[in-house]
């Protein structure tokens, strides 16, 4: 039986492992605790969304923005995000659209739903945003299931966007595309945000802004152009729709708030829950902000004043607010090792190259169990096949090394976990993760003290969309990494 292998050769990353945090040479955060804006390529956020997956859609809009935005989870780092893609009819200029990208790219605030990246490659234009977990403003507004929007929640989420807005056109993007309750997510912890695909002009010609012509500014129907003043106008239809809990119509509205009345907007789920001065200041405040000529309506800096004095639960949490559980990754985060950190950024170089030191001896560990193949001849054939494999998978050869360690294996020659991780590592770069997540479990079985099966099970979870499994395999890696080192120092 002869020991040779295949030559198909997978020597390179595929580009969708490619994090381009490692390729610009950028930091992880800019401090922010958000990660510094970056160009993906097509082939990591096709990855991502599984080829753009139906199941992964997350919102839709129809012809006047032809595009949709997906769930996706990178690669390189296992973040989830959200991902718009443009129709192909938008930003025929790929010049215009990098510098708009990058432009919104450089800010960031917690009260943004903040860009993270963009691709622009092959025809194709999109977005890279941090992903928000628990849906839109409009969600829990308007097609609520079991309780409606608690006042105070809602009095947060317009101080919020509010002072996003504000934070915006401090940095010079005062203009917003389409400001509406749908623009507003909700954060791990239950935060209202404001999402940053606003920010970006949205428009055949990539030079302008459309809008959503239910909450058209009346300036924009004579010049067809928005302003700052129009987005205060918008702002003020999102006013009506936390007081009202349903779309009212602005001139509507306008005629029914001249009663003074703020009850006849109220939501009635509201009754009982909000006082007089309360309902009549947001009334007052959103028909400042909806009047018909541009000039009379307050600047952002005056809409955040009125309604800081509305927000009158600051202290209560956000989770408690919108009715769910805490978000316990705080607590749970333990401080990880270079190593444990590069299996956490999926840093693929890195990994490879602590697979190839790390190893062996946890075979011989293990309990290696030598086969009756020992006594007929054929052990050392099948050792010739794994020094194949280990050449192979040294060189980067990946194709060859998962066929060599294979064949090793099962020959059942001996029980060996380095080579369950190698295989399971280079299934994982191949896109294999079920296959590469089963061979980091038996690794672990057959070792289960070395660090190197559970730290390979979080690589194959990240990749997998699996973040709090995970996580969890990441910090059983930690501990048993700091024992073994803690064994090493004490001996």
């Amino acid at each position: 039986m002869g020991a040779r292998c295949s030559k198909l050769s997978v020597c390179w990353w595929p580009p969708h492992f490619k994090s381009p945090m490692l390729e610009n040479g950028a930091a992880d955060d800019d401090g922010s605790g958000v990660p510094v804006f970056a160009e993906y390529s097509l082939d990591e956020l096709r990855a991502a969304t599984d080829g753009f997956a139906p199941d992964r859609i997350v919102s839709e809009h129809g012809e006047k923005a032809p595009n949709v935005v997906y769930r996706g989870t990178l690669f390189s780092s296992g973040r989830t995000v959200a991902i718009k893609r443009f129709g192909r009819s938008a930003w025929p200029d790929s010049r215009q659209f990098l510098e708009e990208a990058r432009a919104v790219g450089q800010l960031r605030s917690g009260r943004l739903a903040n860009l993270i990246g963009c691709c622009c490659e092959s025809g194709e234009r999109l977005l890279v945003a941090e992903f928000m977990p628990h849906e839109t403003l409009a969600k829990h507004l308007f097609h609520w299931e079991t309780n409606p929007l608690s006042w105070a929640m809602r009095m947060r989420a317009a101080l919020y966007v509010a002072q996003a807005l504000e934070y915006c056109s401090s940095k010079g993007r005062a203009l917003y595309h389409d400001l509406h309750a749908y623009r507003v997510v909700f954060d791990v912890d239950g935060n209202p945000r404001l999402s940053c695909f606003g920010l970006m002009k949205n428009s055949r010609d990539g030079k302008s802004y459309s809008t959503n012509l239910a909450f058209t500014p009346p300036e924009y129907l004579k010049t067809g152009r928005v302003s700052p003043e129009s987005v205060v106008y918008s702002f003020g239809t999102i006013l009506l729709d936390l007081l009202s809990g349903k779309h009212i119509p602005p001139s509507h509205a306008l005629d029914l708030i001249k009663g003074k009345n703020f009850l006849v907007l109220m939501d009635s789920c509201l009754e009982s829950h909000v006082s007089n001065s309360d309902g009549t200041d947001l009334m007052r405040l959103a028909s400042r902000c909806l009047q018909y000529e541009a000039r009379d309506r307050p600047n952002l800096k005056a809409v955040v004043s009125g309604l800081a004095s509305l927000h009158k639960d600051a202290s209560i949490p956000s989770h408690t607010l919108l009715g769910i559980q805490q978000d316990k990754r705080s607590s749970d985060k333990v401080r990880l090792s270079g190593i444990g950190k590069a299996f956490a950024r999926a840093d693929l170089n890195e990994v490879h190259e602590i697979l190839l030191d790390d190893g062996y001896n946890e075979d011989d560990m293990a309990n290696a169990e030598v086969s009756l193949q020992s006594w007929t001849g054929e052990l050392s054939e099948s050792f010739v096949v794994k020094r194949h494999a280990d050449n192979a998978f040294k060189s980067k050869d990946f194709a060859t090394a998962v066929e060599c360690y294979s064949r090793f294996l099962d020959s059942g020659a001996a029980v060996a976990p380095t080579m369950l991780a190698r295989r399971c590592f280079a299934y994982v770069v191949a896109g294999k993760l079920q296959e590469g997540l089963e061979d980091a479990k038996r690794a672990e079985d057959i070792a289960p003290g070395w660090p190197m099966g559970h730290y390979l099970q979080a690589l194959a979870l990240h990749s997998l969309g699996r973040e709090a499994e995970s996580n969890e395999a990441l910090k059983k890696g930690t501990v048993l990494e700091a024992e073994r080192n803690s064994r090493a120092t004490t001996v």
